[in-house]
């Protein structure tokens, strides 16, 4: 919704109020505690920043969420559901056991809260049959680290048991944190291109593939992207997955370009030309200079 900060400009407040260096750091951090403004100690470990700012104030966290969610369980159930999986709003209905009936009911209750918005797809598939339905991109990163890590286990939680919440996130951090490093890799496309610059950027999907980042430039350039929130060097083999997936959606990109968190084999990037582009995390440090303190949001609501 149009009044809600964007991601970039929540992460850039981040960034600055927090006095980050790292962008990895950031990164992981920022998708915990984004849009709450809160202070943080990023220099504490990050599971024992969640037990302190969040788990240990559960109560008063929850009261606060359930005054936006008007406590509706079928909401609740398709925030875990969307947080947890692909967030393509039919496969969250299935996860949260509703009927398309329900499902539908309680999105629009969800999209009137301001919690979350639809994300469509780029380009629609080129066949009807092979549409997937749109996608719930969470306004703020704090709301979907709670619906997929407090909220489903707040029995747990509220006996002072924090466990599970911690095995949970150990399990799925990268995963988890990989949304917020293809959000800000199209925002950084769409900064850096200034010649021909970019007016639509987004990602794609179908029934049959996913493809995290595709860009339209003014002159009608078509460019597609890959991004790898791993701790391993990415290899050849992606850039042949990029191409297939463009295959399979039958597009023709002008040019590629992959985003890594741990860098490239040296076999990926001898073939870095003109036509296929290669980037890091450092890569998005211009998403970050020069914040002005008059761009820094304000702190809203409670620290706790």
């Amino acid at each position: 919704m149009s009044h809600h900060p964007t991601l970039l400009a929540q992460f850039r407040s981040f960034y600055r109020q927090n006095a980050l260096m790292d962008l990895e750091r950031a990164i992981e951090y920022f998708s915990v505690f984004g849009g709450t403004h809160w202070s943080i100690d990023t220099t504490q470990p990050l599971l024992k920043l969640i037990e302190h700012k969040i788990l240990k104030n559960y109560p008063y966290i929850h009261v606060d969420i359930t005054k936006l969610t008007h406590s509706n369980k079928h909401v609740h159930a398709i925030l875990s559901a969307c947080a947890t999986g692909d967030r393509r709003i039919f496969s969250s209905f299935k996860r949260a056991r509703l009927s398309r009936e329900e499902g539908n009911e309680a999105l629009h209750t969800l999209l009137r809260s301001g919690l979350v918005e639809r994300e469509y797809s780029l380009e629609r598939p080129l066949r009807e049959e092979d549409d997937n339905s749109d996608k719930l991109n969470f306004n703020a990163p704090f709301m979907r680290f709670w619906f997929a890590f407090v909220s489903p286990y707040y029995k747990s939680i509220k006996e002072n048991d924090f466990s599970e919440v911690k095995k949970a996130f150990e399990n799925h951090q990268h995963a988890f944190s990989s949304l917020i490093f293809i959000q800000l890799s199209q925002a950084f496309l769409q900064q850096s291109f200034i010649e021909d610059s970019i007016v639509e950027v987004g990602s794609y999907w179908d029934k049959n593939c996913e493809i995290d980042i595709l860009a339209k430039t003014k002159s009608g350039k078509l460019i597609a992207g890959s991004c790898k929130y791993t701790n391993t060097k990415v290899k050849k083999s992606e850039l042949s997955s990029l191409r297939e997936k463009c295959a399979l959606a039958e597009f023709e990109p002008d040019m590629l370009v992959i985003f890594s968190k741990s860098g490239f084999s040296a076999e990926l990037k001898a073939l870095k030309n003109e036509t296929l582009k290669l980037f890091t995390c450092k890569s998005l440090k211009p998403l970050v200079e020069s914040i002005h303190d008059k761009e820094i949001l304000s702190c809203v609501g409670k620290k706790y």
